[in-house]
């Protein structure tokens, strides 16, 4: 009788285990709704590793931009519906007191109402106090249908205001569905980027410069050519942009967190946002809309403090310092750091004045 033998198990080792790795990412791709993102090959090298996780972290960053307008726009509405509410309030308080008084007004008709003018006039023991009193019921006559049109413009007002509060309810609700959907995308990008990135060593990532481990640079500036501080703020084309420049500076090492805008954490649009904040100066919250926000600047002219953008969707956005390096928060993964602004695809820059 042939032994059955029972069948080995065998590790996952080798191609194997990149394959299994390959499926997990795909899988974690598919379950959030990626485009073409996550299929890896099985025998991805680090450096491929490391080009799939920036792609996943430049997508996630394209749908924060995306998040960071919808945030901004249903902050805008949350205050309208705000200030619509109260100003409904205040006017129905209104509305109520000037119905007491027309209740007023219509309780003392009815008590005086009830005898002719005539007769009255014949009973009255001083005729003429009697006829200057009618004379005064003829103007409290007027002033009733004075009050009694501004009751029913009160109503109309406060019925447009209740309208407009319901557009702008609607909206904000809209805008707060799009936050989840974008929410979503971000945070499931960031989870197969980090899942991706899980792969490489340290000594793998830090080789690739991914930043993981690395220092970032004093702010005090000097390695690599970099201008210090000083130096940055004296070459800058105005006091606004210097005192932004300083701030980034002092920002170095903090960490990147999706939709911040500080002075913890920030992402990249929100790093430029609160350093021209720190200036005096109010910037829109997204990239795209931050391009447009000062004077068109070309690559040759750049000075320290200009704002330079990235990508042909202008998803991402740094400071100018000098040399041809910015301060920007990159990604997850990496702190806000100085670094080349070869580093991208430039799209772009802006003087802020």
């Amino acid at each position: 009788m042939a032994a059955h033998r029972k069948p080995s198990r065998r590790s996952l080792s080798g191609s194997s285990a990149r394959t299994a790795f390959t499926i997990a990412v795909a899988g974690a791709a598919t379950a959030t709704g990626f485009d073409g993102t996550g299929h890896a090959a099985p025998d991805l090298t680090p450096a491929q590793v490391k080009a799939e996780v920036d792609k996943l972290y430049q997508e996630a960053e394209v749908a924060t931009q995306k998040y960071d307008g919808a945030k901004e726009q249903a902050d805008a509405a949350e205050q309208r519906l705000s200030t619509l509410r109260d100003e409904a309030a205040r006017k129905t308080d209104s509305l109520n007191s000037a119905r007491d008084a027309l209740g007023s007004m219509a309780a003392a008709q009815y008590r005086d109402g009830g005898l002719d003018p005539a007769l009255q006039l014949a009973l009255s023991d001083d005729p003429d106090r009697y006829l200057e009193g009618a004379e005064f019921v003829d103007r409290a006559d007027t002033r009733q249908a004075a009050a009694v049109a501004g009751v029913r413009e009160q109503l109309r007002e406060i019925e447009q205001l209740r309208g407009a509060a319901r557009i702008e309810l609607a909206g904000l609700r809209s805008r707060q569905a799009e936050l989840k959907r974008d929410k979503k995308t971000i945070t499931g990008k960031l989870d197969a980027a980090r899942l991706l990135a899980s792969r490489l060593s340290a000594a793998e990532r830090a080789r690739l410069g991914d930043g993981t481990g690395r220092a970032a640079r004093s702010a005090t500036g000097g390695r690599d050519g970099l201008a210090p501080l000083g130096s940055a703020t004296a070459e800058a084309p105005g006091s606004r942009a210097a005192a932004a420049l300083s701030y980034a500076y002092s920002k170095l090492g903090s960490p990147y967190v999706w939709g911040a805008t500080g002075p913890e954490a920030f992402d990249c649009s929100g790093l430029v946002q609160a350093a021209y904040r720190s200036a005096g100066i109010s910037l829109p919250r997204t990239t795209y809309a931050q391009i447009d926000a000062g004077r068109r600047v070309s690559r040759s002219e750049l000075a320290p403090g200009d704002l330079v953008f990235f990508y042909s969707g202008i998803s991402h956005v740094g400071i100018y310092v000098g040399n041809g390096m910015m301060i920007h928060a990159p990604n997850p993964s990496e702190p806000v750091k100085i670094a080349p602004i070869d580093e991208m695809p430039f799209a772009g820059a802006t003087r802020v004045e």
